[in-house]
C-alpha cells in the first residue's frame, strides 16, 4: 500500500515505476491506481506534455507512455475499488490521501494492516496527528473508521519525494528579499524545523523572525 498525495506524487510514482517495470527491475504484479482525483490529474498532466522537460520529450517521442506501464489498472467507480479486494497478493495499490486521513487508501489500510505479510510504503511528508504519521512512528494500533485495527504489517519510509525547498533554498529565497523584508515568520513544518530556520534568518540574514504557535496572532 502506498498512501500518495493525488497531484504530482502520484505522478513521480508512476513515471518511476514505469522505468522499474521496463528496465525489468520489479516483479510483474498487478498495481493499482485507486485514485480519482489522481487518475483525473493525471489526464492533465497528458494534455500538458508541452510543458514537459527534454528527456520526457524524448521518451514519448519514442513511443514511451510516461504514466502507463503493463500491470497498472485505473480503478475510478467504488466497485472497481471494493473487486482489489479479490485480487490476490502480490499486490500493490496506489490511493489518497497521502497523510492516510481519509480516501481509499483507509479502506484497504484497514483491510491489510493486520496482515504481517503486507507492507505500508509512506512516501510523503507525515504531518504530526495524522495516521501516517502514528504509523511512521510505530503506533500497534489505530483506528479507521471507529474500528480499532491492530498493526502488523511493515511500515517502511522513502524519502527523497519532498515537494518543499530545504533549509538552504528556504534561506537562500529569503535573502533575495531581505532589503524589503521587516519580519519573517514560519508557519509550515515541524516546530524544532521552523525553530532552527527561524535562528538561521536572524543570525545569518539580520532579519526579524519568529515561529508562532498554533492561535497566535501577530500584527502586521
Amino acid at each position: 500500500m502506498i498512501p500518495a498525495f493525488s497531484l504530482e506524487r502520484t505522478q513521480e510514482l508512476l513515471f518511476e515505476i514505469n522505468d522499474l517495470v521496463e528496465a525489468g527491475r520489479i516483479p510483474k504484479v498487478p498495481i493499482f491506481l485507486d485514485s480519482p482525483l489522481a487518475i483525473k490529474a493525471t489526464s492533465v498532466y497528458r494534455k500538458y506534455e508541452n510543458y514537459f522537460n527534454k528527456e520526457a520529450h524524448a521518451r514519448i517521442k519514442s513511443g514511451d507512455d510516461l504514466f502507463k506501464f503493463p500491470g497498472l489498472k485505473l480503478t475510478l467507480t467504488t466497485e472497481e475499488s471494493k473487486d482489489i479486494n479479490n485480487v490476490p497478493a502480490p499486490k500493490v495499490v496506489i490511493a489518497g490521501s497521502g497523510m492516510s486521513n481519509g480516501g481509499r487508501i483507509i479502506h484497504h489500510e484497514r483491510r491489510y494492516l493486520p496482515d504481517v505479510k503486507s507492507t505500508l510504503l509512506l512516501v510523503g511528508y507525515q504531518a504530526a496527528g495524522s495516521m501516517g504519521r502514528m504509523l511512521q512512528d510505530g503506533a500497534k494500533e489505530v483506528t479507521i473508521l471507529g474500528e480499532k485495527v491492530p498493526v502488523r504489517a511493515r511500515v517502511e519510509t522513502l524519502q527523497g519525494y519532498s515537494a518543499h525547498p530545504d533549509r538552504d533554498a528556504l534561506l537562500r529565497f529569503v535573502e533575495k528579499g531581505k532589503d524589503r523584508l521587516q519580519k519573517v515568520f514560519a508557519i509550515q513544518g515541524e516546530p524544532a524545523s521552523c525553530l532552527f530556520l527561524v535562528q538561521r534568518v536572524r543570525d545569518y540574514l539580520g532579519i526579524e523572525a519568529s515561529a508562532p504557535r498554533y492561535g497566535e496572532s501577530s500584527e502586521l
